[in-house]
């Protein structure tokens, strides 16, 4: 189960079946509990890092901490003490305009990444210790064994080992509007995004068929 992070450094749609298997030290069978839970100690959860938010508050007062607006600021100050009142007036209303902009546009920045955090699978099929079980998708580690069916949302990025009929709808990452074909034999590293067939990503969903990965 190769993730976001570690997808650039190693090109897994290049690799063999077995090339991957020996790359994260798995079998068909699936990790034993014992395996998975030490690699959960070491990897940590599988999910998006999530950096503490920021109160309404400090979000709208970081939008006056930059040159600009701290230009504006002193020319609305200078103008009040040259008795310019209706100049000054005007100033502060462009910088109050300027910084609810950057409030509201940094607001709905934060609340689109929080959407693509819920948009990962809550679950997970996989195989451990050759029995196949439902875990949270947070439990997932390098090396477990998932299963995919029609209907499922993809928990994690998965290199394919089994394939059957399957077809992934993947226009979030591609922006291709039909669903993708998938298989399993390696493809050239060069491949783009797109083309990179014995994979499929997380957040995505089957359409049809089902797979290993």
């Amino acid at each position: 189960m190769p993730d976001r992070q570690d997808a650039p450094r190693t090109a897994w749609h290049a690799m063999s079946l077995d090339e991957a298997m020996a790359k994260v030290e798995s079998s068909r069978d699936g990790l034993s509990d014992d395996d998975a839970s030490s690699r959960r100690e070491q990897h940590g959860p599988n999910r998006l890092k999530q950096e503490k938010g920021r109160p309404w508050w400090r979000r709208l007062l970081e939008q006056f901490n930059n040159v600009l607006m701290i230009i504006l600021l002193v020319a609305a100050v200078a103008s009040l003490f040259l008795g310019h009142t209706l100049d000054a007036l005007a100033i502060v209303a462009v910088v109050i305009i300027i910084a609810l902009i950057g409030f509201f546009q940094e607001g709905k920045a934060e609340q689109a990444l929080e959407s693509i955090r819920n948009m990962l699978s809550p679950q997970a099929s996989v195989l451990r210790d050759g029995k196949r079980q439902t875990i949270s998708a947070e439990d997932l580690v390098p090396g477990d064994i998932v299963m995919l069916e029609s209907g499922d949302r993809v928990p994690a990025d998965l290199r394919l080992l089994e394939a059957k009929r399957l077809r992934t709808e993947e226009a979030a990452l591609t922006g291709e509007s039909t669903p993708v074909d998938k298989q399993t034999d390696p493809v050239d590293e060069d491949a783009d995004l797109g083309d990179r067939s014995a994979m499929v990503y997380a957040s995505t969903i089957v359409v049809q068929g089902t797979a290993q990965g």
